[in-house]
């Protein structure tokens, strides 16, 4: 047995750990297997408690279920899943004649099934497309978890697969509407989507379509709600551009809405208002939080569009939905997010919910000439409810609810909205759960956070995390600057020159949940991923004291060197969000919060990293060299652990089992650092 953790080699110049990137050298393969190696050595104790938080996890899971089927022409289409498999399988059966969703065994038909295609390794189902004409199945699978997709079309009637003969795809599949004529993304080198193809089904190649030169901006094809049309949209962080297709002439050229103007966002969607088809258009030009306008179907340019719902300063449109009874808007307000209906000939409406703090978003808006539509709604404390909205009336029911085998009541625990105060006096929200027995007294405690690209991280449920909240912890999401929980303003506020406010921010709430007796530092633990292992990396760096454990998923820790090399994936788009480091005055900038750089001979809290060897979003090397130089610098004898799974991606390994174990493990890690196991 091992003594000491593996200490990686120090090279000279400024960046000593830089040997790490050298990927499938046999030096840092070993690297990274010792450090594997350690961190199973270190939790070896816990293999009995793993296992057993894996089974309570599992037991809570209804393991053979079906998904709520989805109406669409003559079939339904759904999903089952069954005990012991990693994925769902995908069916549909014909509709019933009398409207109902009852699923039809006798014409009950597989179209896909994950669980044989992936075998023993790692898949993710990329697209899954159904042609308009349901007689064929378009889907891209990456085996590799690199998000490089091969692209399949199977035919439904046969059960005939071909392999499309392209590379480099992103994994989109758009159908035009003649269900022969599909378009498809190329990456480039630095993993962008950045051509779009046209490929003819039976042809052996595929014409190309646009290019998109600008290194910051991302291409993507889908189609409008109406069907009727194909959208070609071009984005950055900052700036979009949308191309339009009538879907019954997918030959045709592309057409332009309106020209990129830098810091001009638009989004465009094709569908009737008042019986009249047209375009509608969700656009920043009138400000921050985004208006709706409309524009006719044969003058879609931007010198016709006409104001339909004016910019709210109070209220963020994030995204709206169109049928042929209604448009539906998607509004974030005071931090939470809220849907408007206008329905057509009638008043509009709120949608009403019965918790203070939740998550909720248009889940399906069905058939374009349904009268309803589909709603995910959920709460710290309710697993996630499928509702069905009846547009004309407003009135709802629940279809499904994600069930939670075993004892449970939802009314068990509590969930709050408390606030904290930033150093400039800015209020941040911070929702809060769990057992109403585990308040009142300081307890163990779970800080979450992300603050990055205008994200929202609205509060879910996790069958996981009753775990921990069965052992007494509360569980706590600080909605931080960078996010876009309270609009665009609030992202604005926690990006670029402004960054430092997204880890202040995540400071205050861990000093607030302490003053207001809800923990202690020593029963504090904080998680984020990606761009929130950036921030969890950064606020180690800056208040380490605060903090008794620390998980980083995928953590953009080596931030500083990635923005100085624009060969790798992701650098160049990412600019608009963190700078240019290549000018002097954002490199300092970067360089005064850059995780990695800001590793210093300090005490840290117990530190679990977690990568992904193929991983093309965060590379491998940013945890590694993290790890290795905060094991040379720190002061402490606190736990510190890298655990590097090399056959997995950005999202962790495939499959639901696999992810269970995972939680388990991590699980595991905080009860052993807290002195709670």
């Amino acid at each position: 047995m091992s003594l000491t953790p593996p200490l990686a080699r120090r090279q000279a110049g400024a960046d000593p750990y830089a040997w790490l990137e050298q990927r499938d050298s046999a030096e840092v393969l070993d690297y990274l297997q010792a450090e594997n190696a350690w961190l199973d050595e270190q939790l070896s104790g816990q293999a009995a408690l793993r296992e057993q938080l894996f089974e309570e996890i599992r037991a809570r899971i209804r393991e053979t279920d079906l998904s709520l089927p989805t109406p669409w022409g003559p079939w339904l289409y759904y999903q089952r899943t069954t005990a012991g498999e990693e994925y769902p399988r995908h069916y549909r059966c014909p509709r019933p004649v009398d409207g109902s969703l009852g699923i039809v065994e006798a014409g009950e038909q597989l179209l896909l099934d994950p669980n044989l295609l992936a075998g023993e390794g790692y898949l993710d189902l990329g697209a899954f497309s159904i042609s308009p004409d349901h007689s064929r199945l378009a889907y891209s699978l990456d085996t590799e978890g690199d998000e490089i997709y091969q692209l399949y079309v199977k035919e439904l009637d046969t059960g005939e697969v071909t392999a499309l003969p392209f590379a480099d795809c992103d994994g989109s599949m758009t159908w035009a509407n003649d269900s022969r004529t599909l378009f498809f993304g190329e990456l480039d080198d630095t993993h962008r989507p950045h051509k779009l193809y046209r490929h003819r089904l039976g042809e052996a190649d595929a014409e190309l379509v646009f290019e998109e030169q600008d290194g910051r901006f991302f291409l993507g094809c889908h189609r409008a709600s109406s069907e009727r049309q194909l959208i070609l949209l071009l984005a950055s962080k900052t700036t979009s551009e949308a191309w339009v297709l009538d879907a019954e002439q997918p030959l045709g050229e592309f057409r332009c809405l309106a020209p990129r103007a830098e810091g001009h966002e638009y989004y465009p969607d094709h569908g009737q208002v008042d019986g009249q088809w047209c375009w509608l258009i969700r656009s920043n030009q009138a400000g921050i939080n985004f208006a709706l306008y409309r524009a006719e179907e044969g003058t879609p340019t931007r010198e016709h569009w006409q104001s339909l719902v004016p910019h709210r300063e109070t209220l963020m449109l994030e995204d709206f939905s169109l049928n042929a009874g209604a448009i539906t808007l998607d509004l974030r307000d005071n931090g939470l997010p809220v849907i408007e209906v206008l329905p057509r000939g009638a008043a509009p409406y709120r949608v009403q919910l019965p918790d203070a703090t939740y998550s909720l978003h248009v889940y399906d808006d069905l058939e374009f000439d349904s009268p309803a539509i589909r709603l995910r709604y959920e709460a710290l404390n309710r697993p996630a409810q499928i509702r069905q909205l009846e547009l004309a009336s407003g009135a709802q029911t629940v279809l499904k609810q994600t069930p939670v085998e075993g004892p449970f009541d939802a009314d068990a625990y509590e969930s709050r909205r408390i606030w904290a105060s930033a150093a400039d006096g800015t209020r941040v929200p911070i929702s809060l759960v769990g057992r109403h027995d585990s308040f009142g007294r300081p307890a163990p405690l779970y800080l979450y956070g992300y603050g990055a690209y205008g994200e929202s991280l609205d509060p879910w449920f996790s069958h996981a995390r009753l775990s921990l909240l069965e052992r007494g912890f509360l569980f706590a999401i600080a909605h931080v600057r960078g996010g876009g929980e309270l609009g665009e303003a609030w992202y604005r506020a926690g990006k670029l020159e402004h960054k430092q406010n997204t880890f202040g921010d995540f400071i205050a709430c861990a000093e607030q949940l302490i003053e207001d007796g809800y923990t202690t530092p020593a029963q504090l633990a904080i998680s984020g991923g990606s761009a929130g292992g950036l921030l969890i990396g950064a606020v180690l760096n800056q208040r380490p004291e605060l903090f008794a454990a620390a998980i980083a998923e995928v953590p953009f820790v080596d931030i500083l060197n990635t923005m100085q090399n624009p060969e790798l994936p992701l650098t160049v788009t990412e600019y608009d969000e963190w700078g240019d480091p290549h000018e002097p005055a954002v490199y300092e900038r970067i360089r005064a919060y850059a995780p990695y750089e800001n590793v210093s001979a300090q005490a840290y809290p117990a530190i679990l990293a977690v990568a992904g060897y193929n991983d093309s979003r965060v590379q491998y090397w940013e945890a590694a060299k993290w790890v290795a130089k905060l094991r040379a610098s720190k002061t402490d004898a606190n736990l510190l652990l890298l655990k590097t799974e090399l056959g997995a991606g950005h999202g962790g390994m495939s499959g639901r089992y696999q992810a269970l174990k995972d939680a388990a493990l991590e699980y595991a890690f905080l009860l052993k650092v807290l002195g709670l196991a």
